[in-house]
């Protein structure tokens, strides 16, 4: 049997390779800003933004980013949610020779410095109401410059006058951001810097375009080095898959957010490279989803199970129109098949599942969308030029069909490795396999399946959450003795995070008085929404405690509450 059996299910208009135009990633923008300059780029809540105003913006960026001492192989991080200054500000940063800093805008303190400390960034480009947050850390990092906008900036007359009173009435403050040397505001660069392109040295094989960091079960975030390369075969393997699309004609919803690897692929990348159109959604507003989709007609749809599921619970869905959407490949979570199954009776289009991870660019296996089979329960079958194996402990050997195993991977979109950590990059390779630390099986067809994780990564909305991360924050409260996080099911978010915590002798806390203490450490997606008290938690011979065996009582519950 060929190592490779998925390819006989590939229907004829998918190659089982693809060619990879050795060049730059923003060049793609600079090739669709000519082709087609007129065309509208992106859409923001009423303002439309083409593809040539995006292009020149880009090079603005890029152009006061040198002024700046910023050139290439520095880090410049993003910390804002989906709007065209982001995308500005992405393409502006690669035009400049520089390395992308995703950085979640949910995101408090703490994990801003680190991020900052841990990449190295000397600017980041940030949201006004925002501003506080980086300016309170800048001085336990290397940042040097603050790169300031605001929602407004973009937005069609009268909104851009109306929303500074929503701010305000929305955060309770004014946003005033004090003019220092190192702050530096988006509207002025737009006004001030010339549209010039920028000579750089260029490898394909091996220059950086992004560092975006995932929790680590053992250890606090990585940074995941993703080439230029990297980038642009994942981009091109999705083009190659969705191959009824056609460039310059279609229209991508935007909600899933760019500093989440699967949106910043599969949304802002494809979209610039096919010369889409995005529609930009800044937060997980259902009803603003609603009715964009209604107005702009979008034609494709990435997202994650959270996302469709608010839309066909929303009271008002039946007021719109969904007959657009042609396509949708669904990542970050598994897919439930009655979501699958409703969202296309609603829309009339295709939604199928798909599973990466943030080393992987992220897409690595999927269903078909068009033709070809479709099996239940399924990710599906690995992406053009991607291999994927079924390994056993300790060998790099393929198991058998129905076999569980590690699932490894090979393929141009597998990361270059973890920033600055050479062991942890050694121990996630072998011989040449990438291993996700997710358990599951090939069938005869070459259709995966997961099993299990088996990393602890709780996997909330979409969201990697690292354990450990909590639980630090948790061991900081002086009334918790001991504490675990675990990840346990959750008919809408796929998973949400329990806490288990036993407390000292005397000492008393609230589930009240916990949240708020983790919101003031933690971005609300990674705060427990679940707390159990308890007397003591399960260990081992050797004190460690088992945080599976939480995890497992916790599937045992819900198999009998489904079976009662």
């Amino acid at each position: 049997m060929t190592n490779k059996p998925w390819l006989a299910q590939y229907p004829p208009e998918i190659p089982e390779t693809v060619e990879y135009a050795p060049i730059p990633l923003q060049d793609y923008l600079t090739q669709s800003a000519a082709k087609f300059p007129g065309k509208t780029a992106m859409h923001f809540l009423g303002k439309d933004v083409s593809f040539e105003e995006f292009y020149s913006s880009a090079l603005k960026f890029a152009g006061y980013l040198r002024k700046l001492g910023i050139g290439k192989g520095d880090r410049v991080a993003i910390m804002l949610p989906n709007c065209p200054q982001n995308a500005i500000a992405y393409y502006g940063i690669l035009y400049a020779g520089a390395i992308v800093v995703q950085t979640n805008p949910l995101y408090k303190e703490r994990e801003i410095a680190y991020l900052m400390s841990d990449s190295g960034a000397k600017a980041i480009i940030t949201l006004d109401m925002l501003y506080p947050r980086v300016l309170s850390v800048m001085k336990e990092t290397g940042l040097e410059n603050i790169i300031i906008t605001g929602i407004k900036d973009y937005l069609p007359f009268p909104k851009n006058l109306v929303y500074p009173f929503i701010q305000k009435k929305e955060n309770g403050i004014a946003v005033k951001v004090e003019h220092r040397g190192v702050n530096h505001l988006f509207t002025e660069i737009m006004k001030s810097t010339p549209a010039e392109p920028i000579a750089l040295d260029f490898d394909f094989e091996s220059d950086i375009a992004l560092l975006q960091y995932t929790g680590g079960t053992t250890g606090p975030p990585k940074g995941v080095m993703l080439t230029h390369k990297n980038l642009i075969a994942n981009a091109e393997m999705c083009r190659a898959w969705l191959y009824k699309n056609v460039d310059g004609e279609e229209v991508t919803m935007g909600i899933l957010p760019f500093f989440h690897v699967y949106g910043m692929t599969t949304v802002l990348i494809v979209s610039v490279m096919a010369a889409n159109k995005m529609v930009l959604i800044p937060k997980f507003d259902f009803k603003t989803a609603l009715k964009e989709i209604d107005k702009q007609k979008p034609t494709l749809f990435p997202g994650a199970p959270t996302i469709y599921i608010g839309l066909l619970n929303h009271p008002d869905l039946a007021k719109y129109d969904l007959s657009s959407i042609k396509a949708c490949i669904s990542g970050s979570a598994a897919l439930p098949v009655d979501i699958q199954e409703k969202f296309e009776q609603v829309t009339g289009g295709k939604l199928v599942e798909g599973y990466g991870l943030t080393e992987t660019s992220p897409v690595a296996i999927a269903n078909f969308v068009w033709e070809g089979q479709r099996k239940r329960g399924s990710i599906g079958v690995p992406w053009p030029d991607t291999d994927v194996a079924i390994l056993p402990p300790d060998s790099a050997e393929r198991l058998k069909p129905g076999e569980v195993g590690e699932i490894a991977i090979k393929g141009p979109q597998v990361m270059k490795g973890y920033w600055n950590r050479p062991e942890e990059t050694k121990e996630s390779f072998r011989d040449g396999w990438f291993l996700t630390g997710d358990l599951g099986y090939m069938d005869e067809d070459g259709f995966f399946y997961v099993v299990d994780r088996k990393k602890d990564m709780i996997i909330a909305s979409g969201f990697n959450i690292s354990p450990r991360e909590i639980e630090e924050v948790l061991y900081e409260h002086d009334a918790i003795q001991e504490c675990v996080v675990a990840g346990v099911p959750d008919p809408y978010r796929g998973e949400t995070v329990k806490a288990y915590v036993v407390l000292k002798e005397g000492k008393s806390v609230t589930e009240e008085e916990l949240d708020a203490f983790c919101r003031k450490h933690l971005a609300s997606f990674k705060v427990p929404r679940i707390y159990d008290f308890r007397d003591e938690l399960p260990k081992t011979a050797v004190g460690k405690i088992l945080r599976r065996a939480l995890v497992d009582e916790e599937k045992s519950k819900l198999e009998q509450k489904l079976t009662s």
